[in-house]
């Protein structure tokens, strides 16, 4: 290529990237609202917004320039915050006009490219009719018997550790609770026994590859989403790379057997029966095989359907999604029980309550009040998923709460968004809103979910007034599933034993930008990490 031919393209790529990106980045309305000054040029407000810990800093932002405010993402890029409800709820109900940005799910579709976590548009609403079947209440209360056992497994294996310690455990609770999630979600997810409550020995390569892959993720950092960006920095692999690439050479391998079990099995089903299988009618043991009869089922029309590249890419969706969030959450709950004995003396009466040696039902566990207290209280202040990142796929005008003041003084009753707009949607900051809870929000006090709410009937959700589980069409489908799970563990580990902290609550931590991971500030290199003292619970 000469010199000219050279400095033509550079032209051209200047021309480009100015027409598609400047200057919309100086044209977008976002910059009409009063926002905190940007402590860096470069990477604007993305270190304070990804550190979990600046829940209070963003109280302040909220306290200066109210629920929705002006910040910069990427550099000077505009970016909108809010913890408006009536916003908020206007943006997840019109997901598919406002799809997670390239920077929010590169990392995970490294590992699962066709997943329901990272697809948009079309192919997403394609996987949702498709697996909602999975998910429903009828299909819960079949998996139910397998939260129940694995349950059991952790209570026993957590026995005999505290005997093997004299009767008092000093136990790190995230890595029991994350193998017995895991077990749940191998068992639950497609009928697979992933070893994890057994010796390190005795685990099978899936489960070591998903270990070693998600123990301890990186810091979500701006350099790591520009490296996430541009593939072709990955020439030199890092550890890490090189982790996913061979977790997803294993999942793809054992999950194509998986698939090809269960098509096998559903195919002689219907040779028996000689009926087609209908979608109304799907039903199994595994979410794997409801999935894969719903795809099958004759009423579904042959353009609907997924590709078997489509269903295979849902099972290390089960892992990720269905694993670390129940197990995260749970640890937080002992935690925060374990800080509040009166809260964990209440429980634990009303699970006893039920009698010694009974294995309540689905529907039991949801008629236990206090039960659902304690775990909407975990999941208000310390659910798992912290912040969801939304670009907007077109020119809209988003509804407003109350009018606010812009950074000229006019009122405003709306706020004008352009296509490609970032909203940033933190979870954590708006389950914690003191405008919202009241004064006491930062506090864990099951008992608020006792009597009705005042100010949080409009905090948009699929299960009550609690935005854990996200809203609208990309709201979490797995929520029967997660909070089932939680009461189960809840039932069978509380009522054997009782949870004591093992360490100051000023050491402990909340990292991670998606999820809110525990871990020691006297031992950062630990990584995740919750000790506490844990001993059997003696009924007088």
């Amino acid at each position: 290529m000469d010199f000219a031919s050279t400095l033509m393209l550079i032209a051209v790529g200047i021309a480009w990237l100015t027409w598609w990106f400047i200057i919309p980045l100086y044209q977008s309305p976002l910059w009409s609202l009063r926002g905190p000054p940007a402590p860096s040029w470069f990477n604007g407000h993305f270190k304070q917004i990804s550190t979990v810990r600046n829940s209070l800093q963003m109280q302040e932002w909220v306290a200066a320039y109210g629920p929705s405010f002006l910040v910069r993402w990427f550099g000077m890029m505009p970016c909108l915050w809010t913890i408006d409800p009536v916003t908020i709820a206007h943006i997840l109900s019109h997901a598919y006009d406002y799809e997670k940005p390239l920077e929010g799910r590169l990392q995970v579709a490294r590992l699962i490219a066709k997943s329901i976590l990272v697809s948009e548009g079309e192919l997403h609403r394609k996987m949702r009719k498709i697996m909602n079947p999975a998910f429903g209440t009828a299909q819960i209360r079949r998996l139910h018997e397998v939260f129940v056992d694995k349950a059991a497994d952790l209570r026993e294996l957590w026995k005999g550790e505290i005997l093997d310690q004299g009767g008092r455990g000093h136990m790190n609770i995230v890595d029991g609770l994350g193998r017995a999630t895991l077990e749940v979600i191998g068992v639950a997810g497609f009928n697979y026994q992933l070893g994890s409550l057994s010796s390190a020995e005795e685990t099978n390569e899936l489960n070591h590859a998903f270990r070693a892959t998600f123990k301890n993720p990186p810091k979500f950092s701006f350099i790591r989403v520009i490296m996430e960006m541009f593939p072709l920095l990955d020439f030199f692999p890092s550890e890490r790379t090189k982790n996913l690439r061979e977790a997803k050479r294993v999942t793809d391998r054992i999950g194509a057997q998986l698939l090809e079990e269960r098509k096998a099995m559903i195919r002689s089903e219907v040779l028996k029966d000689t009926q087609a299988i209908q979608s109304q009618d799907v039903a199994g043991r595994d979410l794997l095989t409801l999935l894969v009869k719903s795809n099958m089922a004759m009423n579904i029309p042959e353009n609907q359907r997924l590709s078997d590249e489509e269903v295979l890419a849902q099972i290390p969706t089960f892992l990720i999604a269905g694993h670390e969030t129940s197990s995260t959450a749970l640890a937080w709950c002992l935690y925060a029980i374990s800080q509040a004995p009166e809260v964990q003396e209440k429980l634990r009466r009303e699970l006893l309550a039920m009698g010694t040696d009974v294995t309540p039902s689905l529907d039991e566990l949801a008629a236990l009040p206090y039960l659902d207290a304690v775990v909407r209280e975990t999941l208000r202040v310390y659910g798992p998923l912290t912040t969801t990142l939304r670009a907007a796929s077109r020119d809209d005008v988003l509804p407003i709460s109350k009018p606010f003041k812009d950074s000229s003084g006019k009122i405003r009753t709306e706020i004008r968004i352009a296509k490609g707009n970032r909203i940033i949607i933190p979870l954590m900051a708006m389950n914690q809103s003191q405008a919202l809870w009241g004064n006491d929000a930062f506090e864990f006090k099951p008992e608020r979910w006792e009597k009705a709410s005042t100010g949080t009937e409009g905090v948009p959700g699929v299960w009550g007034n609690s935005s854990s589980f996200g809203y609208g069409p990309r709201a979490c489908i797995g929520f029967r599933f997660a909070v089932d799970e939680m009461k189960v563990f809840l039932y069978t580990l509380v009522r054997a034993f009782e949870f004591e902290p093992a360490t100051s609550p000023g050491d402990v931590a909340r990292t991670g930008t998606v999820v809110q991971r525990p871990s020691l500030l006297s031992q950062p290199d630990k990584g995740t990490q919750l000790p506490l003292f844990v001993k059997e619970h003696v009924i007088a």
